[in-house]
């Protein structure tokens, strides 16, 4: 059987398992069943997704979840961790670890959580459903005032941009528009599942006219990269909104079609689905650049190096003011009132971090037109290193590296045989000095403007280890060598072959003396106490240890396997509970000095409580504006939410008109800005919904009155 064409919708194409598994041209019972069940409801998100609790757009898609197998399980562990939770793989989304895996509608979040802490999962996560990362469009600015802002004439006097294919993963794109018609490769529609890559929105044509709408045609806009090729992928459905997933298949389909660059005007960072995909695209030798999102807030999303974050900067290289920050931001671009292509051949402003991605995306196709060898850290390299530095000195949450400046960046991937001439920092943290003695543990920090791919211990000049990941450790057996004393350093390198040597760090080998150090540690666990009636979530465990030269290492041990461990005082370790069933736990310490001795403290039992039923919904309150209220102009729209289990676990969503406008985690309140100017006068409904871990939602809504501008 062909799913692609039984199905016709969403993932038919790219669900590993539908299309590998045939058994004589039919799928195996089960796995057809399940198809039928999940691959027909992707066509209409409305009967697909989780409706929210005001009956707005849906949060995430309902009936099936995104799960990651642990690398070093076997596939047949991976299913049984699965199917131990009455989940039901698919298959594997194309070209990645990811498997979409059934579960009863309305299950999505409690198996997440349970699925979570199972060591032969990876990550476990809802098939999140975001919007484009636009706001209202403002007519007040000069036409294209971005391309010289970036210094965009300058780039163009070495590179335009030609040879290179940016996929702009989106709502589609107007293939009529006479700005894009030239420049348009065949791309896929990942809604349909066929050719049509039509907008059906509208985002994505304005998009692409950013990143490269056709230059020196005598009509219209320029784009930043404008004699680049543009690959639309449709990603989205009718109102705007993509999957999570539906972004991860994109994103492998246009690395295999030949893709270099991709752009996604979705707030999408947070995903490990899409970081994979990201990866998958970027070990093809392409670079990703996706919107920070609108929300005016901060996000406590992870900073990742797999693609560019791009955060929205004004005319005055001010943030603007509806640009999310966070430590993942990685640069900025101009993302207020650009000037681009309209769906159905026309123009228009647009305002939103949507804007700015593909500003970035443009700016990497002309570095990559000029040098087509570079590496897509090189890419990120050049980008950050000449950016413009705004706020902070060095790279900040608003800004990241800076606001982006094309023409510094072209000139120097021209002038350069490497797009980064940074060297990382590197230091060795533990030891410090003193006697060694037996296995001798090494602590090295080493940090880089792009990413650190390689830690080198050298003992003496003579490389004795190395480690590709961080945090990066080393176990060194200081009887390979004579006693004395010795040379310590440690060599970081970065994606370009850049390299730094850390000061060195003398310590004395002292392991064939016969005043060798016998003498064991002293260890016990401080807190939580046996004394404690139960833990849960995240707990905070504290070791004392001491010695009569020094502790080098204490390691923490759950029911007799290590969880964390640790080299320098003070011993503090925060564990995860959810890591182990509930019940009884015990915890035990062992500490090290450098002779090698050890010991190990007396136990610590906890009971462990992570599932223990919670049936109480949070308690909510809209602290400002007041119901009834008279609104006018920016205005702070906050909250006030409480937990019987705390504020960690609690996501609140507000909603301006039945539309998300912000989403706040683990956080005993929220403070949202609203421009009333961009609503039209009257009466508006301002909803917020509060979310525990255990799925409990409590929704509280007020009428307010705008009168308009």
């Amino acid at each position: 059987m062909n799913v692609q064409a039984k199905y016709g919708r969403r993932y038919g194409s790219s669900i590993q398992a539908c299309a590998a598994r045939p058994r004589m041209g039919v799928l195996p019972g089960w796995l057809e069943i399940l198809c039928i069940a999940i691959l027909c409801g992707l066509g209409s998100l409305s009967a697909f997704a989780a409706p929210a609790a005001n009956g707005s757009k849906p949060a995430f898609a309902a009936g099936h979840i995104l799960v990651a197998k642990n690398p070093a399980s076997l596939d047949v562990d991976f299913l049984a961790a699965v199917g131990a939770q009455q989940g039901k793989s698919l298959g594997r989304l194309k070209g990645l670890e990811v498997h979409v895996v059934d579960v009863p509608p309305g299950n999505e979040q409690a198996m997440v959580a349970r699925l979570a802490r199972n060591p032969h999962i990876k990550f476990a996560e809802l098939d999140t459903l975001v919007e484009p990362s636009a706001t209202p469009s403002d007519p007040g600015y000069p036409s294209e005032w971005h391309l010289p802002k970036i210094n965009g004439p300058a780039a163009w006097d070495i590179s335009v941009g030609s040879g290179v294919t940016i996929a702009i993963l989106d709502t589609g794109v107007d293939g009529t528009h006479p700005d894009l018609a030239p420049r348009l490769v065949p791309g896929w529609n990942f809604y349909d599942n066929n050719g049509n890559t039509s907008d059906v929105y509208g985002h994505g044509t304005s998009v692409a006219g950013v990143a490269a709408a056709a230059m020196n045609n005598g009509i219209g806009v320029a784009g930043v990269a404008g004699n680049a090729n543009i690959m639309p992928v449709r990603i989205s459905d009718p109102s705007g909104y993509a999957l999570w997933s539906t972004v991860a298949q994109g994103l492998t389909w246009a690395a295999d079609n030949g893709a270099r660059v991709a752009n996604i005007s979705y707030a999408v960072a947070g995903s490990n689905t899409v970081i994979s995909a990201a990866n998958y695209f970027r070990s093809k030798g392409g670079v990703v650049a996706v919107s920070a999102g609108n929300t005016s807030a901060a996000a406590s999303t992870s900073p990742t190096s797999s693609m560019l974050v791009v955060a929205a900067t004004d005319a005055n290289d001010l943030r603007a003011s509806f640009s999310t920050y966070g430590s993942f931001v990685s640069i900025a671009a101009p993302g207020v009132s650009i000037y681009t292509t309209a769906k159905g051949g026309g123009y228009r402003y647009a305002s939103g971090t949507s804007f700015s991605s593909p500003i970035i995306a443009g700016s990497a196709a002309l570095i990559l037109s000029l040098r087509p060898d570079y590496t897509p850290a090189q890419v990120d390299a050049v980008l950050k290193t000449t950016a413009t530095d705004l706020g902070s000195p060095g790279a900040d949450i608003y800004f990241g590296a800076g606001r982006v400046d094309a023409a510094a960046a072209v000139q120097q991937a021209e002038s350069s045989g490497s797009g980064d001439s940074v060297p990382p920092s590197v230091a060795i943290t533990s030891p410090t000095g003193g006697s060694a003695a037996g296995t001798v543990s090494v602590s090295v920090s080493a940090s880089d403007n792009v990413g650190v791919t390689r830690v080198e211990l050298r003992v003496n000049g003579i490389t004795v280890a190395t480690d590709t990941s961080a945090p990066f450790q080393f176990a060194w057996n200081s009887a390979s060598i004579a006693d004395g004393t010795v040379a310590l350093a440690a060599v970081a390198y970065d994606a370009a072959g850049n390299s730094a040597i850390s000061s060195a760090v003398s310590v004395t080998v002292a392991n064939s003396l016969s005043t060798a150090d016998t003498t064991p540690p002293s260890v016990a666990i401080a807190s939580p106490s046996g004394s404690t009636s139960s833990v849960s979530g995240t707990v905070a465990v504290s070791i004392n240890a001491s010695d009569n030269v020094g502790v080098t290492r204490v390691e923490l041990r759950v029911n007799g396997s290590i969880v964390a461990s640790g080299n320098n005082s003070p011993f503090q370790f925060a564990w995860n509970s959810a890591t182990v069933p509930d019940g009884t736990a015990t915890l035990t310490a062992t500490a090290y000095d450098a002779a090698g001795n050890s010991a190990v403290s007396p136990a610590v039992n906890v009971d462990v409580a992570n599932n223990a039923t919670d049936t109480t919904a949070p308690e909510l309150s809209i602290t400002s504006p007041s119901n009834g209220a008279t609104l006018k102009g920016n205005i702070t729209i906050s909250t006030s939410v409480s937990d019987d289990n705390g504020a960690e676990g609690i996501v609140q969503r507000l909603y301006i008109d039945g539309v998300l406008k912000a989403t706040v985690t683990g956080k005993s309140s929220m403070s949202a800005k609203w421009n009333t100017r961009t609503a039209a006068a009257g009466s508006h409904t301002i909803a917020v919904t509060a979310t525990d871990a255990a799925g409990n939602s409590t929704t509280q809504q007020i009428q307010v009155i705008t009168i308009g501008k």
